[in-house]
């Protein structure tokens, strides 16, 4: 860090020690990503970076995509990333982790840190654009790292422990805001369901089903003989067609069948039995289909 901010040993620093102590610095800048590097410092390892985020970047403009915008908190304990309408913390970044920060002297808009990430133990590359504050947000980190080394001095080390506490007791808030916010979309993805799902209304009973015959069909009751009424002018009702004499039998001496006027008692006990015998055999035939 001292070659990045050897140029201010004899300046003063742009902030109050209070208000990066106490406080935090907020700046905004357009973030190009992060990316991993093999060094944990250097110059070059930070251009190469630079180039090769650069590179994507212009990838993703020309298919339409805008370069993301954050919110960069800078304090003694660290550099946030947050989103700048939502808030939400993108990155955590302590101040211990971080090992390099230096604006880009060819590009004056370009400012970048390395940091160690905490899971992986990888250092990575953040890169960021800011059009006016980009040497200013790295002079202060570079103030924020002297207060926390005075700090470091003065507890004998002792605060070093406090702060890894701390940032694992944010990290785990982290985690659990984010686990919070998963199970409210579930939640509400569930009353969404509940409310589209058709529920019958409250005391009503289903209709039952007409009971069918072994051939799914609803079996035919006979409707009970027609009683004559008497007409309201009092003209007695007519008598029923009978069947002409002609007809009452046919070649073979037998009367012809009449569907309206035959019940099931006409039939001979013989030609029942027949009957019978043959839908007993159909009902088999279809059970075996």
């Amino acid at each position: 860090m001292n070659r990045a901010f050897n140029r201010k040993k004899d300046k003063s620093w742009m902030h109050t020690p209070e208000a990066l102590a106490k406080h935090y610095i907020a700046y905004n800048a357009k973030f190009l990503g992060n990316t991993e590097v093999d060094q944990p410092k250097g110059t070059e390892v930070v251009r190469d970076a630079v180039r090769k985020l650069k590179f994507q970047r212009h990838i993703k403009k020309s298919e339409g995509q805008k370069t993301p915008k954050v919110e960069l908190q800078i304090s003694i304990y660290g550099v946030k990333l947050l989103d700048p309408k939502t808030k939400d913390v993108l990155y955590n970044c302590q101040l211990h982790r971080i090992s390099f920060c230096a604006d880009d002297k060819t590009d004056k808009r370009i400012f970048t840190f390395i940091c160690k990430d905490s899971e992986s133990n990888k250092h990575l590359c953040y890169v960021f654009d800011s059009e006016k504050c980009a040497e200013e947000i790295t002079l202060t980190i570079g103030q924020a790292f002297d207060l926390a080394y005075k700090k470091f001095l003065e507890s004998g080390g002792k605060d070093v422990e406090t702060r890894k506490q701390i940032g694992g007791l944010q990290k785990r808030i982290q985690e659990l805001e984010t686990e919070n916010s998963e199970l409210k979309k579930q939640l509400q993805v569930l009353e969404e369901q509940l409310m589209l799902a058709q529920v019958s209304p409250a005391g009503s009973v289903p209709a039952k089903a007409a009971p069918t015959d072994v051939f799914d069909m609803i079996p035919f009751s006979p409707a009970p003989p027609l009683t004559p009424v008497p007409a309201s002018n009092g003209t007695p009702p007519a008598s029923a067609p009978t069947r002409p004499s002609h007809l009452s039998t046919d070649l073979f001496g037998a009367e012809p069948f009449d569907p309206f006027t035959c019940g099931a008692a006409d039939f001979p006990p013989d030609i029942q039995s027949k009957l019978d015998e043959m839908q007993r055999q159909r009902w088999r035939g279809s059970k075996w289909d």
